[in-house]
């Protein structure tokens, strides 16, 4: 019988399948029987050998071939058989054994199963675990390396026989891959250097090996190109991937095991064109609707889309759906044991805490996998797995997550959801340095969101922890680390394409971070967080017939957290926005009602009490004392031994009695809770307000009190070493300076008090009232207002208190900067102190001092005014009469000094008016009980004004009377000039918008002109372009009217225009009746030509040289009738002028001596009709001559010059050498069939020919 190779008899070639529908599958050549011949009987007897049905042990089989010694053929049809039912182990053992029958013979007889044998390892490699399975004891199971190993020796042995053996590239190819896979990624060390792992040599060894099988099979081997893309991809070179993949599908369109679609999708997607790359994957499973990796890689396409929409969003469902139910549950019913779909089923399960599921699956991708990654995966799940259960296992997930980030290459390279989780589990054992190193080194690689997130709060932890601690340390680097990070996660919410959901915790963190320093930024961070709670709730919407008004949103922040309200109420009362936070407070209340129904095991009656505080208090600040007494009664009757209740119960008393019910509150205070600081401090301030200063500072009832607070209770009380301050700074104040004693007890006594304020700042370094204090004391005592100011700046920054802008004021007032100490007062007058004498009246004295540096009256009055304000409100107190009477006399004392031309009569009588009042009040405060100066001071300043000043006003009030009478008509003079310059102005102005206007109308003319212009230009177009479409229609015999067909004729004129290139056909017609424009067109391609004055000089020099350029150029043949012709181009700006040159081959028939005569005449009608600019411009004239006889020729020729004739496009390519070469011309370009040109647009013929219906030009040629 014949042989059988591989199931084919007779070595029949095989023909790949031309519909790529047809699927060829592995092993399909196998056949399904052999016959075995058997030695000793007939050559046509043999064994047969069903292959379909093998034995379960080939012994017996392996016995017959070794006793029949059969060729090696049969040897290797029986192993793949074997291995086509995936019995591998016998298909090995099988060969095995065939090579030791094989090995008494040729050598080269083995290359064929040895190489067999090496593939076969190496399928085992694939199937066989990466690791030990849980479980098993390590030495029963054989790993991926054993399996590699026993490939590569296998390998050896063939090289050893013929290492030039085509198929041993491929497998040594295959092999190296497969070894590379095992390898782990290099670390890069440094960022750019090259990597020079084992791994990346690995696979360079593979591309050679794939190149060599290429090589050897002269480019053919698909499968090589194939191995090599497949390494390149591996290498990360991800476009000379594609490009192998790509060349493949081309040149094997009907490949399908393995599919280069696969590839082509996956370096697409690493590329980032991740739709293409489902394209690609989409058309695999067209092929092969049961492809397992086009399910798997589409199903993790949908979850990537997925993951593009939270799980709240309506679009997150389908999608999520379809990945797990249409494609991975699809691809993992093909193959339960492919590792991608264990990966990514193993997700699925780890959402739904199926941890046991979780474990098989991930065991499953890091056992069977040969790609890393998938492996990480496989290790991340066991991880997770570790981490998120009832009880987790830390160490080994920690082990889990170093294991999965080693996989794809650990350090830069490595796996940023596992160091993610190495993270998490630093910080759950509290290992927060180390979680804060690795956080910085994942942000620095990847500006993870995440771990910016945990980064941030870290920090802020820090910080808060710093804080309630007590711990005097600067944190100022944390709070800036932690509020930058922070604050870049924020930012990134507001990218579109990132489509991040904000987190209510962050914007939590940053109002912490920002409540001190920041407390606007803290409170639009709460505001943000309020925003997206109500945008989240399901009923946000109002329901028909209700307004989103300002009542419906207050009814949606019942429902929020009752902290969050309280913590925005707390803000706004600090913004000094009473109203808004009395809203905030009311709404907590109500939102802890609805807490505690919705769930009675939270206790809000601690969030009641603090709400309730908090709505008292602003309700004092707003000054609506009866509503806070009224709550703080409620929360005392709730909690009777609330102090801070009863504090602020005690003050609103002394505010409302401070003679009666008030200090009777306060006494009985302290005595019911005298420990209390809070108490203590309230009383201290009690006493400073209502006691009688005491001439020895040791006999100061205030000072003993804070003495024994610092001694019997706290003596780091803050509140009191304040106060003790205070006490030596108003002591040292009121000491005598007369002596040097003097002055050295008062400065001792300053630095006393400066040393009870730094004492103070040093428990407390933001306690600004200490910081004043110190700044009052260096201007009273040292004179030394600059560090002063700066002192007060930094405290104005930091307290919003009326003092520091009053301390302010004064200190600029010192400085003689007066508009600063104007702003600085007015600034303390806004913060509840708008009805303050006090302030009013440095205001007053602030004005008179600038007014007598600027000499300025008006500066002086208001001076005035304010002096007389704050006499309104305390009006007795008698030295604010006497500041009015003051400022009348220095004003009075000011306008006597000025020049008449600064001041006016009417100031100066007021001026004397306020005098004499100033008088009056003089001699009232003289006469008082307690004048604020000495009686002979103030009467003594009483008679001046009587006596001096009232005659030197009575002579200013006459000298400016004067001075005003003279220069009446100056004045009036100048104002008429004023005003005549102002109408000059506004007339100019008129006149100037005039012409503008007149400007504008113009341009709007020439713009209507223009616009007409096109319109009647687009009209004339359209005229020009009906007529262009009548021209090209005629009617034919029928009278049907059709459009005319052009056709190639020998005789036709050219009317060209030299300056446009255009060329103009004319028709021919008895008397120029039936001369009609056939068709305008410009040349596709215009000859170059000379400029005028260079064809004017030819023409007078004869013109040799471009007439033989011409020649040659337009010189044609034909059968019969042969002629040549010749362009002459002569200039002249009369056609009578041109030379005439006609020229017959031989004597021409009288048909073409009337055609010729025929087309002059009628070409000096057409001219006219067709082309009326040429005459203006120099004409050319192109006549035919004999090339060999021209001299001749222009003797003999006689009649007018012709005109330039036309030729069509055919004719022009056929001169040019482009035609057919038979230059006759017998029909038009669009007539091939050779058809008679219909009369009507008939060339050249005779005189009757238009009217006759004579021949065509095809005729006469």
């Amino acid at each position: 019988m014949a042989p059988v190779v591989n199931g084919y008899t007779n070595g029949v070639s095989r023909h790949l399948p031309e519909d790529p529908f047809i699927v060829e599958s592995r092993f399909s050549d196998i056949p399904s029987q052999v016959d075995i011949p058997v030695s000793g009987l007939d050559a046509e007897e043999a064994v047969e050998v069903n292959l379909e049905e093998l034995l379960d042990d080939p012994t017996e089989l392996c016995t017959l071939l070794e006793q029949e010694g059969v060729g090696k053929h049969y040897w290797m049809v029986i192993a793949l058989a074997y291995a086509k039912q995936a019995k591998v182990d016998h298909a090995i053992e099988i060969l095995s054994k065939g090579l030791g029958t094989l090995s008494r013979g040729n050598p080269k007889e083995k290359l064929g199963p040895l190489s067999l044998t090496c593939w076969l390892y190496l399928w085992k490699s694939r199937e066989a675990p990466r690791v030990v399975p849980d479980g098993q004891p390590a030495g029963e199971t054989r790993l991926k390396d054993f399996y590699l190993q026993a490939a590569t020796g296998s390998l050896n042995e063939a090289s050893r026989i013929n290492p030039a053996f085509p198929p041993l590239f491929l497998a040594r190819g295959v092999l190296y891959l497969l070894r590379a896979s095992l390898q782990p990624p290099s670390k890069t060390a440094v960022p750019g250097a090259p990597d020079l792992s084992d791994r990346v040599e690995t696979l360079r060894q593979s591309i050679k090996c794939f190149e060599d099988a290429l090589r050897v099979s002269s480019g053919r081997n698909m499968m090589a190109v194939l191995g090599r893309a497949r390494a390149y991809f591996s290498l990360g070179k991800y476009t000379s991937a594609l490009d192998g993949y790509q060349e493949v599908l081309i040149k094997m369109p009907h490949l399908q095991d393995p599919d280069p679609r696969i590839g082509i999708g996956c370096c697409l997607w690493q590329l980032g064109h991740r739709d293409e790359a489902r394209e690609a994957w989409e058309r695999t499973l067209e092929l092969n609707p049961d492809s397992k990796i086009a399910n798997i890689l589409l199903g993790l396409y949908y979850i990537h889309e997925s993951s593009h929409y939270t799980t709240a969003d309506p679009a997150f469902g389908p999608i999520y759906k379809k990945a797990m139910t249409v494609y991975t549950q699809k691809a993992f019913k093909l193959d339960k044991e492919l590792p991608l779909t264990c990966a990514t089923f193993g997700s699925y399960f780890m959402m739904r805490k199926s941890w046991a599921t979780v474990d098989s699956l991930a065991r499953k991708a890091i056992e069977l996998t040969d790609v890393n990654a998938v492996a990480s995966d496989g290790w991340y799940l066991l991880a997770r797995k570790e981490h998120y259960q009832d009880r987790p296992d830390l160490p080994k997930a920690n082990d889990y997550y170093q294991k999965a980030d080693l996989a794809r290459g650990g350090g830069d390279k490595g796996y940023l959801p596992a160091r993610f989780g190495l993270v998490q589990i630093q910080i759950l054992q509290r290992d927060f340095d180390g979680a804060k190193f690795r956080l910085e080194k994942i942000i620095q690689q990847s500006k993870s969101i995440e771990a910016m997130m945990i980064l941030g709060a870290l920090y802020a932890e820090d910080v808060f922890r710093s804080q309630a601690s007590g711990i005097k340390e600067d944190k100022s680097t944390d709070i800036k680390k932690a509020t930058t990070l922070l604050e870049a996660v924020r930012l990134a919410w507001k990218d579109p394409q990132k489509k991040l959901t904000p987190d209510s915790s962050v914007l939590v963190y940053l109002a912490r971070l920002y409540e001190t320093e920041q407390p606007d930024k803290a409170l639009q961070c709460l505001q943000q967080v309020e925003q997206m709670t109500i945008n989240d709730m399901p009923d946000k919407e109002p329901p028909d017939g209700v307004e989103a008004d300002e009542a419906w949103t207050a009814k949606l922040r019942e429902q929020l957290s009752p902290q969050l309200l309280n913590d925005i109420g707390c803000f706004q009362f600090h913004a000094e926005k009473y109203d808004i936070a009395r809203e905030f407070f009311q709404t907590a209340l109500s939102a802890c009602v609805k807490a505690g129904e919705k769930d009675e095991g939270i206790d809000t009656d601690a969030l009641v009490t603090t709400i309730s505080y908090n709505l008292a208090r602003t309700y004092e600040a707003a000054n609506q004392l009866d509503e806070a007494k009224q709550v703080y009664e409620g929360l005392l009757a709730r909690h009777d031994d609330y102090t801070d209740a009863r504090t602020r119960l005690a003050y609103i008393e002394l505010r409302q009695n401070p003679t009666d019910d008030g200090p009777k509150a306060m006494t009985a205070l302290y005595e019911t809770d005298s420990a209390n600081l809070e108490v203590r401090a309230l009383f201290g301030w009690y006493l400073s307000k209502s006691k009688r200063r005491a001439a020895n500072i040791a006999e100061d009832q205030e000072q003993r009190h804070y003495k024994h607070t610092l001694q019997h209770h706290d003596k780091h009380d803050r509140y009191s070493l304040t106060g003790m301050g205070n006490l030596y700074l108003m002591t040292a104040r009121e000491m005598r300076r007369d002596t040097d004693q003097d002055k050295d007890k008062r400065r001792k006594t300053y630095e006393k008090a400066v040393e009870f304020y730094d004492k103070a700042l040093q428990l407390d370094p933001r306690n600004a009232y200490a910081a004043q204090g110190i700044a009052i004391a260096l201007i009273e005592d040292r004179k030394d207002l600059t560090s002063a100011v700066q002192l007060f700046s930094k405290i104005r920054d930091t307290i919003k208190d009326p003092s520091v802008y009053i301390n302010l004021g004064h200190v600029f007032a010192e400085l003689k900067q007066y508009s600063r100490s104007i702003e600085s007062y007015e600034a303390a007058l806004t913060h509840n102190r708008a009805s303050d004498p006090q302030i009013i009246a440095c205001l007053g004295r602030v004005w008179l001092l600038k007014g007598k540096l600027d000499k300025s009256p008006s500066a002086m009055k208001t001076s005035l005014s304010y002096s007389q304000r704050a006499l309104a409100i305390a009006p007795q107190q008698i030295h604010f009469q006497f500041n009015i009477a003051f400022v009348q006399i220095q004003l009075a004392q000011l306008l006597y000094t000025l020049p008449e031309s600064q001041r006016t009569l009417d100031d100066v009588v007021k001026a004397s008016e306020g005098l004499e009042e100033a008088i009056n009040s003089f001699g009232e405060i003289a006469q008082s009980k307690n004048p604020p100066y000495p009686r002979h001071d103030i009467e003594q300043r009483a008679n001046m004004g009587r006596n001096t000043m009232r005659r030197q006003l009575e002579r200013a009030i006459q000298s400016q009377r004067e001075y005003e009478d003279k220069n009446a008509a100056k004045l009036q003079e100048a104002r008429d000039l004023r005003e005549a310059d102002i109408r000059r102005r506004e007339e100019e102005k008129r006149k100037a918008e005039q012409e503008k206007g007149e400007e504008k109308r113009k341009i709007r003319e020439e713009r209507d002109k223009m616009a007409q212009l096109s319109r009647d230009l687009a009209e004339k177009r359209a005229e020009e372009e009906k007529r262009r479409e009548d021209a090209e229609y005629t009617t034919d015999s029928d009278g049907e009217r059709v459009k005319r067909t052009k056709k190639k004729k020998e005789g036709k004129r050219k009317k060209k225009d030299e300056d446009s290139g255009s060329e103009t056909e004319v028709g021919d017609g008895e008397g120029g009746k039936d001369a009609s424009v056939k068709k305008t067109r410009r040349k596709k391609k215009v000859r170059s030509a000379e400029p005028d004055s260079a064809v004017d000089s030819s023409a007078e020099e004869g013109g040799t040289q471009k007439s033989k350029k011409k020649r040659k150029r337009l010189a044609r043949k034909g059968k019969e009738g042969n002629f040549k012709s010749e362009e002459l181009v002569v200039d002249s700006d009369d056609e009578e002028h041109a030379r005439p040159i006609a020229q017959t081959n031989g004597g021409g028939s009288d048909a073409d001596e009337d055609g010729d005569t025929r087309m002059r005449d009628e070409d000096d009608e057409d001219e006219a009709v067709v082309s009326q600019q040429s005459r203006k411009r120099n004409a050319r004239r192109i006549e035919d001559e004999d090339e060999d006889d021209e001299d001749e020729d222009e003797e003999d020729a006689g009649g007018p010059a012709e005109e330039p004739s036309t030729k069509t496009t055919a004719e022009l390519d056929a001169e040019d050498g482009d035609g057919d070469g038979k230059g006759k011309g017998a029909s038009f370009a669009d007539n091939p069939h050779g058809d008679p040109v219909d009369d009507s647009v008939g060339a050249a013929g005779h005189e009757g020919a238009a009217e006759t219906g004579g021949p065509s030009l095809s005729d006469l040629i």
